[in-house]
């Protein structure tokens, strides 16, 4: 991708960053550490960064339509939380399963929030992630069980289909959403990445294109609606987790990333493992819809 540019590195050396969001109102981005409880806000015009504690890991969050701070999806459930809080509103608590914990998630286009759980540790038995969506209202709804470690999700331009993926599967799956109901039908095959590429977050661009970062693999990757490879974007870090677009015309592309599972000699070689990557691109993005928005 010669005509992809990084031209900012925020160096904080995440052990895990995740589900980064772009802030349309603020002009800023948010991203989460997970396995250090700690949530990142960087202004780009101003690099300005803060960071906040969090109650206890956050794993994924949504902006909300109307009000302050987010719709939390945390370790163990989710709530409505404001960074500088210690304080959260709980909607739902998971049921508790052995090391399973919530992981990736995203707004729809009518303004639902999807998130999908990860088992921690290899389980005895069948594992224990599930995928759900929570309403505006604040009710929450599964449609999947079984999941080692979910990711990818995100939804097409017009809201009409959902994608998803279980990364151990190395398969992104895409499904009809319904629209009104919330429903998942249809379940198809979108992408089978190759040996070592792990699928984790995704993003869609405005001609529907899917941007994928790929855990192991040093690389985003950018689908076409048939799931063919369009462009692929090496990245100096080879556990590239989330991927979103920002920036006032929306063509910058923000990339969090991981030091966690990587030895003392690879991240002598990895010097930007857990910093956040922003690239200046000649595609351009949709903003995230905030959760409860219509």
């Amino acid at each position: 991708m010669s005509d992809v540019e990084l031209v900012d590195v925020v160096a904080v050396g995440n052990t895990l960053g995740e589900g980064v969001v772009w802030d349309a109102a603020e002009a800023c981005v948010w991203w989460t550490d997970i396995q250090s409880a700690r949530l990142y806000r960087y202004d780009p015009a101003n690099r300005e960064l803060a960071d906040y504690a969090t109650p206890e890991r956050l794993c994924a969050f949504a902006l909300r339509d109307g009000e302050r701070g987010f719709l939390a999806a945390f370790e163990s459930g989710f709530g409505f939380w404001t960074p500088g809080s210690n304080d959260v509103t709980w909607l739902h608590r998971l049921a508790r399963h052995p090391a399973v914990r919530l992981n990736d998630g995203k707004t729809d286009r009518q303004g639902r929030f999807w998130c999908g759980g990860l088992q921690e540790t290899k389980p005895d038995r069948e594992p224990g992630g599930q995928l759900w969506s929570v309403q505006a209202d604040g009710t929450c709804r599964t449609h999947r069980d079984g999941i080692r470690i979910s990711n990818s999700l995100c939804t097409s331009p017009d809201g009409k289909v959902l994608y998803f993926t279980d990364t151990p599967t190395r398969q992104i799956e895409r499904y009809d959403l319904d629209t009104v109901s919330g429903a998942l039908k249809a379940p198809a095959l979108f992408v089978q990445t190759e040996p070592h590429c792990y699928p984790d977050g995704s993003t869609v661009d405005v001609y529907g294109y899917l941007w994928n970062a790929q855990w192991g693999a040093s690389q985003v990757v950018r689908y076409a609606p048939n799931g063919s490879v369009d462009r692929v974007l090496p990245v100096p870090a080879s556990q590239p987790t989330c991927v979103t677009f920002g920036g006032v015309d929306a063509t910058y592309l923000f990339v969090t990333t991981a030091r966690e599972t990587l030895s003392k000699d690879a991240l002598s070689d990895e010097q930007h493992a857990g910093d956040l990557l922003i690239y200046r691109t000649p595609y351009r993005g949709i903003a995230d819809t905030r959760f409860g928005q219509r």
